[in-house]
């Protein structure tokens, strides 16, 4: 998605929108399903999320490296096998990552307890890793669809060696992958870029291994969790780092940029506080969040995650839990993006991100703001707006409206009866899979 993306310049009234002249970004491609990811914990004891999950990625459901490969010679292929049924079931495309070295094939004992009882910091050895990988690939084949190399791998609970030595890990694993199932995709080990110290030191290191090792992978990762008192804007600054980052460090065009987990409120390190975010702005900033990385070329969001709350995140993706806010407004944003060509124009603090889906005649168009409040013209053709609830009214050509961080979706009635049926069809797939046996 993000890389066939082309600048043009719109005419404001085409968009709506009270500023004459804007750069739009167009893509080539529909947005696919896969750009919605989710983590969902419980998946190898079949739980069903009553959302519709384009992809999913394997961490913290209990399959981990060091809890498959318990021993050198013993596999624990169980629950790998039930969590991958599970998904595949579930028409969900899966990215397994492959890093936490198992506590047998540590050097030294690890520090602390987590993550798995103290395994996944240390740098394995290659022919460990070698063997892991191959074993997973060949056992597993077309059943995974992406293979993620490593978990936060600037932080040092996570992994303790060093940019060139994942670099080399990356590459030992792409050869493997390529050779067994030449059509997966590999995913460079992800970088938690909040925390700026541990981000400076690995990532923009990591990409000139990388580099060096002729680039081994088909999409970059990051990690971009907000501090816990900040917002979706506040993220989106994280993720023009890393692509300034990606930039200055000559990443190709053919590599993708994926964002592995996100979420708000999050607590630490240190004394950092959280919050939680409940109601309607857990829906807005669920549905921004991906509206904001298909603003920014991001090609997948994996949203973490789907469970009951814990108290250590702000939005849990659960319709048990809040009154089923955060869910509406992931699965709105879903409704409304996927399957649908769109160029899109990143606003400013008094003009909002504006996505264009439809055209002059036939409007559809999303709109919503990442910095204070801007003004938008309801566009010629548009008879319906909706919200990140999924909470729908007619509407006016022509009316201006404040857009802060709620947002809104546009359009004619000939859109708005395709936005129906689209959503009838997902409310289907979902009540086909949650009646599985």
């Amino acid at each position: 998605m993000r890389r066939a993306l082309i600048a043009v310049t719109a005419s404001a009234a085409l968009l709506g929108s009270t500023v004459a002249v804007a750069p739009m970004t167009v893509a080539a491609n529909p947005v696919p399903d896969v750009a919605f990811g989710m983590h969902v914990p419980q998946i190898a004891n079949g739980e069903k999320p009553n959302a519709t999950i384009g992809s999913i990625r394997l961490w913290d459901a209990g399959v981990a490296w060091g809890q498959v490969q318990q021993k050198k010679k013993k596999f624990w292929w169980n629950g790998m096998d039930a969590a991958i049924a599970s998904a595949n079931a579930q028409g969900m495309s899966i990215t397994y990552v492959l890093g936490s070295t198992p506590k047998w094939a540590q050097k030294k004992a690890p520090k602390g307890n987590y993550p798995y009882g103290g395994t996944g910091s240390a740098n394995p050895t290659m022919d460990v890793w070698k063997k892991w990988v191959k074993t997973v690939v060949q056992r597993y084949g077309a059943s995974i669809d992406a293979y993620q190399i490593w978990n936060e791998a600037n932080l040092s609970d996570f992994y303790d060696g060093s940019p060139k030595q994942m670099a080399k890990l990356t590459k030992e694993a792409y050869k493997i992958i390529r050779k067994y199932d030449p059509s997966a995709k590999v995913v460079a080990a992800s970088s938690t870029v909040r925390l700026t110290k541990s981000y400076n030191r690995f990532f923009p290191e990591y990409l000139k291994q990388l580099k060096k090792q002729k680039w081994p992978v088909d999409a970059i990762a990051v990690h971009t969790y907000p501090p816990g008192k900040d917002t979706p804007g506040d993220r989106l600054k994280l993720l023009d780092k890393v692509v300034k980052d990606m930039k200055k460090g000559k990443v190709p065009s053919r590599i993708e940029l994926w964002d592995t987990e996100v979420n708000y409120g999050i607590k630490g390190p240190g004394k950092t506080k959280g919050q939680k975010i409940t109601g309607q702005q857990a829906a807005d900033w669920t549905s921004s969040t991906f509206l904001d990385s298909i603003l920014m070329g991001v090609d997948r969001t994996y949203w973490y995650y789907w469970y009951r709350p814990d108290g250590r995140l702000g939005i849990i993706l659960d319709n048990a839990a809040d009154g089923d806010f955060g869910r509406l407004g992931y699965q709105t944003a879903y409704d409304w993006m996927t399957g649908s060509f769109y160029s899109c124009t990143r606003g400013s603090k008094k003009q909002p991100n504006v996505c264009q889906l439809g055209d002059a005649i036939n409007p559809e168009v999303v709109v919503w703001s990442n910095e204070g409040v801007g003004t938008y013209t309801v566009p010629q053709g548009a008879t319906w707006q909706c919200n990140s609830l999924n909470q729908c009214s007619p509407t006016a050509a022509g009316t201006q409206l404040a857009i802060g961080g709620s947002p809104l979706w546009f359009g004619s009635q000939a859109n708005y009866d395709k936005l129906l049926a689209k959503q009838q069809a997902s409310a289907a797939a979902r009540a086909a899979v949650q009646a599985q046996p």
